[in-house]
């Protein structure tokens, strides 16, 4: 029977979460989706709290609209970087090198995907493809400087 394991350290500044659900696929891909989906809630509380705050209008209305927006803002960007994570895994694990074009694959895939369980058009999953896989590649360019 599977078994999973959670574990976690806090040092300023950097917060470090290991998950361990038995499969290097799945931790990696919980853990994209843990990492960014909480970014994504924290971003709508704080821009929330300043524009409940400079209106003046502070209610429970206004909160729960607000948690409403942080779960759905964090599992749609939670599930765009766990799909990227397991993507880019699934390139490295099946061409056996690790670099920046299993950045590009995983990205042009994600892009693919999320443009295509929204309805776009052919046309236009074929550029979030384009897009996925170059901002991807960018990045992973940008980490390799740094």
């Amino acid at each position: 029977m599977p078994h999973s394991r959670f574990s976690g350290s806090l040092t300023t500044p950097k917060v470090d979460v290991a998950i361990d659900m038995g499969n290097p696929f799945l931790n990696l891909t919980v853990d994209g989706f843990l990492k960014i989906g909480t970014v994504a809630a924290a971003r709508v509380a704080t821009e929330d709290a300043y524009h409940m705050i400079k209106k003046g209008n502070i209610s429970s209305h206004n909160f729960e609209h607000t948690l409403k927006k942080m779960c759905k803002e964090g599992a749609y960007w939670g599930t765009v970087a766990g799909l990227y994570v397991g993507m880019e895994y699934g390139a490295e694990r099946l061409r056996g090198t690790s670099d920046w074009k299993n950045a590009m694959i995983g990205g042009a895939v994600t892009g693919a995907l999320i443009s295509a369980v929204t309805n776009n058009g052919r046309d236009k999953i074929v550029t979030d493809a384009i897009a996925g896989g170059a901002i991807a590649t960018a990045a992973e360019f940008i980490n390799y400087l740094t």
